[in-house]
This record gives structure tokens, C-alpha cells and sequence, in this order.
């Protein structure tokens, strides 16, 4: 079981991109906008614990991510990693201990992979950026551990072998061996699994929840697929458009969601012998409206089948539904 000191919390965490403003807006005044990536969310990930983030492409799930390894800035909020903030911190120097500590598995494994690197090259690239061996020989055995523990056996026949050399499961294995080599004490992984047959995923997910169980890592598991955070995952937050509409244990989530867009979530995934028992909604219509132009009160109220004239009007605060079980929805309780 998860510690219930917390490793990682965000604090009202804004990301905003600007946008550049064109000729004719210069000329006639207008101001210039900005794309609301993330919006003010609040998330907290306990040590040894699994949370998985859920929302459909352009919710800011990965920009979280890159947020809080510390490959995009905030502009607003705190990030705050066992109690110290890290949210102003920048320089490869000022952040080596925190890289050493926090690492992230890429969801497109070939991409992240340097073509012209062997297997070993690759995962030994953080331990030398990051200075964490004395010599070849201490090289050698954390890269060898790493391999062995994201299931590349026997590590040896792995070392010379470069991306193109590899099925797309083992590609995936070395990415996450690339993280696991500086033995950090959480990961963010970003749809790790989503590019893989399903029979791979199930091994993938395994490795990750072994490696929770053995080392009390802690994991933020990014994924649109909710049944596949509830299969992994402590606890599940939903992001829409940037902030987060609802959270609780996998199960409540899963089983009892209390916001329209959690239903639609878990109501998109087919079911053997139909949707009895569950709350069926209307299938969403359209797609996530642009963060650049956020709609005015509910942000899910242009899609959502149960709206009425408040939700056009104020956006909802988070309501307790049950024990830590938030709702962000007028209609919650």
C-alpha cells in the first residue's frame, strides 16, 4: 500500500501559452490571447502510489507531465516535490538532484530512442549525464539491473542491439529501463502502453506495478483509457480542457463516476453483454473545444447532454461526493 506522505503536489498549476498576435490585431488593438493548457489544478501523489491521469486528446495531460519534469515552465501555481518548491527552479545544475528523483517514459518509444545508440548507450545516457558512476565496470552493472528490471533477459544480449533491432514491446521496455536506471523515486509515464498490441500492454503494466511493489516508486500514469487506469491505478483524476473535473480511488471513478464526462469516459469503452447497469448518457458530440477560447462557466457544457442554464453561466467548484471523491458538476450530488 501506497505511503500517505505525499512525494508530489501541484498547487492551482497554470500553463499558459501566448499567442502571438498577427498584423491587422496589432493594428486594430486587439489583446493578445493565450492558450490555457492547464487551468489551476490541484494533485497530489503519495509515495508508492499510482495515480493515473485520464482525459481525451488536448485535456493538458501531457503538458502536466512535462510540467513537473520540468521540461515546460508554469505560469502559474506551485510545484512542490516533498515539500520544497520547485517551481521557479532552472539550469541543468540547480536540477540534477530533482532528475536523479523524477523521470518520464515517452509514450512514442521509437521516437524517443536515438537510432544511431545501442540498447546500452541509451539507458547508460542518464546515468553519465547525471554523474551517478565512478567507472566502466559500475556503468555496466546499473545498466545491466535496469534491463533486467524493466524484463529484457538476460541484459547481455540487449547491449549491442539498437532500436531498429527490436519488436515494438522491447522498444518500449528500454525507454522504461532508461528511467529506471538513475533509480528514481517517481515517474510520469505518458501513454506508455498506447502504441502496443494488448497483449504487450498487460506485460508493460505488470513491469510498472512490480517495480511500485518492490522500490515504492510513485507513478502518475497518463492515459485517455480509463479502464486502463482503473486496472493500474490507485487513484484516478479526469482532466477536461485543463482542469480537473473529478477524482477518487480507481473504483469510485470507475464504478460510481459523478460527473457527465466521466460517464462518457467509462460509456465509450464497448462492454460484453451491453451497458446494463451503468448510467448511459448520449455519446459526446464534437471534439474538445480549443484552450485558446475556454467557454464561459462549466467548460464541459457545450458537449455535455445534461446541461441547464447555470452551467452556461459559473463554472463549478469541486463538491465531496464521497470519502476523497470530488466532483467538479452542479448536478454532482
Amino acid at each position: 500500500m501506497p505511503d500517505t506522505a505525499d512525494i508530489l503536489r501541484l498547487e492551482s498549476l497554470q500553463v499558459h501559452f501566448p499567442i502571438q498576435r498577427g498584423l491587422f490585431d496589432r493594428v486594430l488593438g486587439r489583446p493578445a490571447g493565450a492558450v490555457r493548457a492547464v487551468d489551476g489544478i490541484d494533485l497530489n501523489i503519495g509515495r508508492g502510489e499510482i495515480v493515473a491521469l485520464v482525459g481525451e486528446s488536448g485535456s493538458g495531460k501531457t503538458t502536466v507531465g512535462r510540467v513537473i519534469t520540468k521540461l515546460a515552465q508554469p505560469t502559474g501555481g506551485r510545484l512542490l516535490f516533498e515539500g520544497r518548491n520547485m517551481t521557479a527552479e532552472r539550469g541543468s545544475s540547480a536540477l540534477r538532484p530533482y532528475r536523479h528523483r523524477v523521470q518520464m517514459i515517452f509514450q512514442d518509444a521509437y521516437q524517443a530512442l536515438n537510432p544511431r545508440h545501442t540498447v546500452f548507450d541509451i539507458v547508460a545516457e542518464p546515468l553519465r549525464s547525471l554523474r551517478l558512476v565512478d567507472n566502466v565496470t559500475q556503468l555496466a552493472e546499473r545498466v545491466s539491473k535496469a534491463l533486467a528490471a524493466a524484463g529484457l533477459n538476460p541484459a547481455g544480449d540487449f547491449f549491442s542491439r539498437f532500436p531498429h533491432e527490436l519488436s515494438g514491446g522491447q522498444r518500449q521496455r528500454v525507454v522504461i529501463a532508461g528511467a529506471l536506471a538513475v533509480k528514481p523515486e517517481l515517474i510520469i509515464a505518458d501513454e506508455p502502453v498506447s502504441m502496443l498490441d494488448v497483449s504487450i500492454r498487460a506485460q508493460i503494466l505488470q513491469v510498472l506495478v512490480d517495480l511500485r511493489d518492490k522500490h515504492n516508486m510513485a507513478l502518475l500514469f497518463i492515459t485517455h483509457d480509463l479502464p486502463l487506469a482503473w486496472l493500474i491505478a490507485d487513484r484516478i483524476a479526469v482532466l477536461y480542457l485543463g482542469k480537473l473535473v473529478e477524482i477518487g480511488s480507481a473504483d469510485e471513478i470507475t464504478f460510481n463516476p459523478r460527473h457527465p464526462y466521466t460517464v462518457a469516459l467509462r460509456n465509450a469503452t464497448p462492454q460484453i453483454g451491453g451497458n446494463a447497469g451503468r448510467a448511459v448518457l448520449p455519446a459526446l458530440q464534437g471534439e474538445v473545444p480549443s484552450a485558446a477560447r475556454v467557454p464561459k462557466g462549466c467548460r464541459f457544457h457545450p458537449r455535455c447532454p445534461l446541461t441547464f442554464d447555470r452551467c452556461k453561466k459559473e463554472e463549478p467548484p469541486p463538491i465531496e461526493v464521497g470519502p476523497q471523491h470530488l466532483s467538479a458538476c452542479w448536478l454532482a450530488k
